[in-house]
């Protein structure tokens, strides 16, 4: 504001340079943080993700094309969907529009001001008033304290997506590479029902096997021909599935996945105080006691504005051609002859209710949660071990022994081919029970860190 100006709106309304500076220091006490709160999300999602969580990064095109140039692994498909996935930049956004509201909670309402002209026989009348929200400036620091807690809310939610997506991301990752797996694994088991085919069709035209036997090889190669077509459909919509995850097109989607599972890790992890882990570091609890002290907070407003709902502070200037200017104030006050705000605090008493027990709901689900998930993060080990260490061994040892019978005449081929059918069924299982560990590990990991297990497509 010019100086010409300024002295114009001092001599018209009569205020005083120290009023004037008042009101442009409360005007503009709120401001935005630098980073908007991504540095705290960021931390959050760090320490729950296993991997560095890459939420709106400069460069983001370069790191992405630089992970995408090698064979994915678990970690960098979490951190391509971390910077790249769409619903991960929505969640941001909501951040930012949280943070909007703490600061314009800590910003007074623009004065108002009127002006008013009459003509009479008195002569003319020139009325001047400028308004302030004097509640709303008494309970700026409860509103903003209020703001400020939905702010913490919204990063915790802020956080919570970018570990659920996390979670998502690594199911569908390890779902994808089992399915290259048994994508392979049924090529060659077709390989194997298409040489055994036939030979079984030369042998029944020599006359030296049945019709019966042959259609049993025959329809063994059936069964492998439509097996692999489902296995090479479930790797392309597990692959999908995944690219969506990771918010990739065009070029983007050649990709590169391993073509095994990682190997089962040398012991299970124990339990431990997984209960006590959860209480701490689960997100979704973390929030609903946030939620708790906000609604609290939101209680003690209530309370303040529920008999003085709106008071306004002014002041007024009179001036008239025929006597000399009149200088004085003026207070609107709301009279509370309806409503003298008892139902608002009835309200929010209720709504402080239903956050603590919702809060208590939350432990509750979380601790039961939590020992579900260990529960199946245990038994998913024991099974893969399982299958690697006896199944799998076991069942190539008969079919070495079936082998060696059948070259040394002991064997007939139609037990080496039926050995081969059974030997299918044992792999496809273990790489089954590979797949449910890596997804049970996981599922783990989300019930302690993150909000509780994730959703399944």
């Amino acid at each position: 504001m010019k100086d010409t100006d300024m002295a114009r709106f001092k001599n018209s309304y009569g205020l005083t340079p120290l009023a004037l500076a008042a009101v442009l220091l409360l005007s503009g006490c709120a401001s935005f943080s630098q980073d908007g709160g991504m540095q705290t999300v960021s931390a959050l999602a760090d320490a729950r993700t296993g991997a560095p969580a890459a939420l709106a990064d400069k460069g983001g095109e370069e790191k992405l094309a630089s992970l995408l140039a090698q064979p994915l692994d678990a970690d960098s498909a979490v951190r391509i969907a971390l910077m790249n996935n769409h619903g991960m930049k929505v969640a941001l956004a909501e951040l930012g529009a949280s943070e909007s509201d703490l600061v314009q909670a800590g910003r007074l309402r623009n004065p108002g001001l009127s002006f008013g002209r009459s003509h009479g026989s008195n002569g003319n009348e020139i009325d001047r008033g400028v308004s302030f929200d004097l509640a709303g400036l008494l309970t700026m620091p409860m509103r903003v304290n209020i703001e400020r807690g939905r702010f913490e809310q919204a990063k915790l939610q802020a956080a919570g997506s970018a570990v659920q997506l996390a979670a998502d991301t690594r199911r569908a990752y390890f779902n994808a590479v089992a399915a290259v797996q048994t994508e392979a694994f049924m090529q060659r088991a077709l390989l194997s029902a298409e040489a055994g085919a036939e030979l079984a069709t030369r042998l029944q035209q020599a006359g030296n096997w049945s019709r019966l036997d042959q259609a049993r090889q025959q329809v063994f190669y059936a069964d492998a021909v439509g097996d692999l077509a489902r296995a090479r459909h479930q790797a392309t919509a597990t692959r999908e599935h995944l690219t969506r995850l990771l918010g990739l097109w065009g070029k983007q989607t050649s990709f590169t996945l391993p073509s095994r599972l990682p190997d089962l890790p040398a012991q299970a992890a124990d339990a431990g105080n997984i209960e006590a882990q959860a209480m701490e570091q689960r997100l979704d609890v973390q929030m609903s006691k946030l939620d708790a002290h906000a609604t609290a907070d939101a209680l003690g407003l209530s309370k303040v504005t529920g008999f003085v709902n709106v008071l306004d502070v002014g002041y007024t200037n009179k001036s008239s051609s025929e006597a000399p200017r009149e200088n004085g104030y003026e207070v609107s006050l709301e009279l509370p002859l309806f409503d003298w705000g008892s139902a608002r605090n009835a309200k929010a008493q209720a709504l402080y209710e239903q956050s603590l027990q919702r809060t208590a709901g939350t432990a509750v689900k979380a601790r039961s949660e939590v020992r579900e998930a260990y529960s199946s993060y245990r038994t998913a080990y024991d099974l893969a071990r399982h299958y690697r260490d006896e199944v799998v061994p076991l069942r190539k040892t008969i079919s070495h022994e079936v082998l060696l019978r059948y070259n040394g005449m002991l064997a007939s081929v139609f037990e080496l081919l039926a050995d081969a059918r059974e030997q299918v069924a044992s792999v496809n299982s273990a790489i089954e029970t590979q797949r449910d560990f890596w997804i049970a590990q996981t599922e783990l990991q989300g019930a302690i860190n993150g909000s509780g297990p994730a959703n399944k497509e």
